[in-house]
């Protein structure tokens, strides 16, 4: 069997030795940060996503703008 090191806190363990509950909340952590991870990019592409939209809303209402203030002239 082939050991899998874990390092928590700078010191390393050997997972294959880990009991039920140990092996459990590890792989709760390891999901977790995975999670973390990809929520993490999802909030990236949709600060983005964001930023785009207003900035056609704030060339919209430049073009809005403009287009009256030609009317008044």
């Amino acid at each position: 069997m082939n050991s899998q090191i874990v390092t928590i806190d700078g010191v390393e363990h050997d997972a294959n030795t880990f009991n039920e509950q140990q092996t459990l909340l590890l792989q709760h952590t390891i999901d977790l940060d995975r999670k973390i991870k990809s929520t993490q990019f999802q909030l990236q592409q949709l600060q983005v996503s964001k930023d785009s939209f207003l900035k056609m809303l704030k060339d919209a209402l430049a073009v809005q703008e403009v287009e009256v203030s030609n009317e008044t002239d």
